[in-house]
């Protein structure tokens, strides 16, 4: 998504707030055994049956994470599962669900975490087998997971 197709926006800090507490951002993001939950230099490893995941730092930090991403490379990372560079995440960071979230959302939590301390260093790379360590496979994958459709509420279903 290009930068100019977003329309404007004026950024609703506590609803970005609120998405980063909702979505569970620090319980990944955070660096493990830090007291400070908003310190998001990552480094989390996430065994699965596919290998070891090491959660990315995703601070403010403009050298190890995203402090220059734009805001449109941060809702194309949540909504596609694609990097700035164009390669495809894996899908350990769930894209799939938060494809799904509305795009004022996205950019609200995109702007809180604008707010929130840069962190230094970056996390080493997947302990991955061949071929999953290769992650252009992961395109025909994200054809058939991704449905690209945003959220649509069940009016018959309580929102509690």
């Amino acid at each position: 998504m290009p930068e100019s197709a977003l329309p404007a926006h004026t950024p609703d800090l506590g609803n970005g707030k609120e998405m980063f507490c909702a979505g569970g951002c620090a319980s990944c993001h955070a660096v493990p055994k830090q007291a400070d939950k908003t310190k998001l230099g990552g480094g989390l490893a996430l065994h699965s049956p596919f290998g070891i995941f090491y959660v990315p730092n995703i601070s403010s930090d403009p050298k190890d994470s995203i402090g220059v991403w734009t805001e449109a490379q941060f809702i194309t990372a949540l909504n596609k599962g694609t990097s700035p560079d164009g390669d495809h995440y894996y899908p350990a960071f769930p894209y799939t669900s938060y494809q799904h979230i509305r795009l004022e959302d996205l950019r609200d939590l995109f702007a809180y975490l604008k707010t929130l301390r840069p962190v230094q260093g970056r996390v080493r790379d997947h302990d991955l087998p061949f071929p999953i360590n290769i992650p252009r496979t992961l395109g025909i994958w994200k054809v058939l997971s991704l449905d690209g459709e945003p959220f649509k509420p069940d009016p018959s279903r309580s929102a509690q």
